[in-house]
This record gives C-alpha cells, sequence and structure tokens, in this order.
C-alpha cells in the first residue's frame, strides 16, 4: 500500500490466503479493541504535544488491494497501530452480495463510467480507482464514528462499507437531477452540465482550465481575453443563455485561447478572482510550489525497495504533525512477535505453526 506513520505490522495466516473471496475490496472485518480506554486516550491529548487522536487504539485489517487498506493507511496516520492479515464489494445482503468487485466492476454498474468521458465518446474509466479511494474514506469516516460511539455509550457497531454504496452516494447532483426531474446524465469531457464556461481550452501548448461561475466571473474572462463583444452579447449575458448558446461560445473561447501559451494565459488569468489553473503532468504535479509547500511529498525508508516516495496525507492538523512515514511491513514481517506478545502463544507452538506452513515468518535483512 502507501505510507503509514502509525505502527503497522504484518501477520501472515495461509487460511486467509487460500480461502479468500475474489470481492477481494470489501473492509470485511476490522476488529477494534484499546491499549487503554478511549477515555484516558482523550485525557492525555489535553496535556500533551504531538499526541495522536488514535494512539493505543489497534486495528486487526483483514483488507487487500486498495479500499480497505487506504482506510487503515489513513487511521494509521492519526497514531493507530494496524495489523494486517491479508483478506477480503457489493455489501454483504442483496442479490448481487456474492459478485466479485472491483473499482472498475463499481464505476461501472453505478454510473460514474457513463457521465465520464467526452461528450460523443465512450465510457471512460477515471485515471485512478476513485471508488476504491472512496470507499476507503467513507470507511475511515465510519471508524472513527464507531470510536466515538464507543466512547459515547460503552458499545461499538458493525459497519457496512462497500464499492457500489459508496460511488452510488458520490453521483450527488447528477442523481438528484434524475431522481427528482428524471434527467438522463451524459458525458461533458471536462466541461460542466450546467455552467459555461466551466472547462478545458487548449493552448498552443498545453492546456488551461477555468470556471466562470457567475456572470460577474465570465465578464472578467471576456475582458482578459480581450473580447468584450462577447460579454456584451445578449446569448451570454446570463449562465442560463450561455448554456443555452454552448456551442457557439465554447467556440469563440477556443479560438482565443489557442493564440497564446499557456504560461501566458496563466500570467493573466493571475489575481482576476477567476478559478483557473493549469492541467499538469506528474512532473509539474510535483514541482509545484503549493504542492511542496503543504508537504506532499513524503520519503521514507523500504526494507527491500531501498530510499522512496509516496504522497503525502490530504490533510494537516493543528496540533501534531503527520511526519516520519514508515513503509508497509513486508507480508508476514511481524507474524511471530504478533503471536507471541499479542495473543500469548508459546514459542513451540509458534515454531509448529512455521514448520507445518500455517504461518510465515518473513525475515528482513
Amino acid at each position: 500500500m502507501y505510507q503509514n506513520c502509525g505502527c503497522q505490522k504484518a501477520f501472515y495466516c495461509s487460511y486467509f490466503n487460500k480461502s479468500v473471496s475474489s470481492c477481494i475490496y470489501y473492509l470485511a472485518l476490522i476488529y477494534l479493541y484499546f491499549g487503554e480506554h478511549l477515555c484516558s486516550i482523550l485525557k492525555r491529548l489535553t496535556g500533551a504535544s504531538n499526541v495522536k487522536p488514535l494512539d493505543g487504539v489497534k486495528i486487526l485489517d483483514l483488507t487487500r488491494v486498495l479500499a480497505g487498506p487506504f482506510a487503515t493507511m489513513n487511521l494509521g496516520d492519526l497514531g493507530a497501530e494496524v495489523i494486517k492479515v491479508e483478506r477480503p464489494g457489493y455489501g454483504q445482503t442483496g442479490p448481487v452480495v456474492q459478485r466479485g468487485g472491483y473499482d472498475s466492476i463499481a464505476a461501472a454498474v453505478s454510473g460514474l463510467m457513463h457521465i465520464t468521458g467526452h461528450e460523443d465518446g465512450e465510457p471512460v474509466r477515471p485515471g485512478v480507482a476513485m471508488t476504491d479511494l472512496a470507499t476507503g474514506l467513507f470507511t475511515y469516516g465510519a471508524i472513527m464514528a464507531g470510536l466515538l460511539q464507543r466512547y459515547k455509550t460503552g458499545k461499538g457497531l458493525h459497519i457496512d462499507c462497500n464499492l457500489l454504496s459508496t460511488q452510488v452516494a458520490c453521483l450527488t447532483h447528477v442523481a438528484a437531477n434524475y431522481l427528482n426531474c428524471k434527467i438522463e446524465a451524459k458525458r461533458w469531457g471536462t466541461a460542466h452540465g450546467s455552467i459555461v464556461p466551466y472547462q478545458a481550452f487548449k493552448t498552443k501548448d498545453g492546456y488551461i482550465v477555468v470556471g466562470a461561475g457567475n456572470d460577474h466571473q465570465f465578464v472578467t474572462v471576456c475582458k482578459i481575453l480581450n473580447l468584450p463583444e462577447v460579454s456584451k452579447d445578449s446569448r451570454y449575458k446570463t449562465n442560463t443563455l450561455r448554456v443555452q448558446n454552448r456551442k457557439e461560445l465554447i467556440d469563440i473561447l477556443s479560438k482565443r485561447f489557442s493564440e497564446k501559451a499557456t504560461t501566458e494565459w496563466l500570467q493573466l488569468f493571475e489575481g482576476s478572482g477567476v478559478p483557473y489553473g493549469p492541467i499538469n503532468n506528474m512532473q509539474q504535479v510535483f514541482s509545484d510550489p503549493q504542492v511542496l509547500h503543504n508537504g506532499l511529498v513524503m520519503e521514507m525508508n523500504h526494507p527491500t525497495a531501498g530510499k522512496i516516495a509516496v504522497p503525502g496525507p490530504g490533510v494537516r492538523y493543528s496540533e501534531f504533525a503527520v511526519s516520519h512515514p514508515k513503509p508497509p511491513p513486508l507480508v508476514g514481517q511481524h507474524t511471530v512477535e504478533i503471536l507471541k506478545s499479542m495473543l500469548g502463544y508459546e514459542d513451540d507452538a509458534i515454531e509448529e505453526l512455521l514448520r507445518t506452513g500455517a504461518v510465515a515468518q518473513h525475515e528482513v535483512r
């Protein structure tokens, strides 16, 4: 997976490796228990510096691939100790519960692919596994809610997070348009179905994305593009009219944007109050001053790969730093430690498990 700034340990069990469902994304089981009561943890938070909110929380993670591990990675960033066993999403009940679930399948069934891609083109899968990642974030939030529920009531709860429910929930306004007005969704490429202009424009050497969210911003865009006559045109006076006359307007704007390089347009839009930005490649992303300022590149030493870098967490906290990241453990790296210190196995029992292949220990050199 990615970095984990908390303590993450890996336990290998051949039973789980052989009997897992192909529905490998679903967070099948997270068993939460505490090294100390949550109340005492909260008390310590008020008087200690750089104490993380989940210090003292242990998480047994049986998930695989992306959605579940992404959730526990974020929990580890907040101080939780993650013990990973590797096991498995349409949910746990319902008519298709036995089907295997992958990000692309859920993106298709949920309608995400139907609304992604060029207006007249084929359905497109997003460039990263957004359904997986969103499921991880929903799970992350749900687990935090479970911890608070335990703190308030003394009783935990069972959480059911799955890829399909996550992605349908994320359809937001597209879903609302259909449910309330029976307006079938369509693909818009980089454009927006109800705001014009709000899309990418090709420049001499790349692309720039510009969003005029109101009439004042549209007038500003026309001023920057030196198209005062367009802002005065009765066909484009309001956003409703601009949506109705989208093709004619976009043709005019596209022609003008193609006359200058991206950097020239960026300079012209700077300080205008209009949202804008270039379409960056990865080299440009990770050399962007704001990306670097936000600490979005984190380096760590991996036991087999050496020094590696990964994207940093998307949230910063005032009372503690998510720093000194640790690499994901190798499969079986902490098997013996967990069996002995947490489960109370004797040495001879551990040796027998290792001998029979029921568990494995990966030695780090």
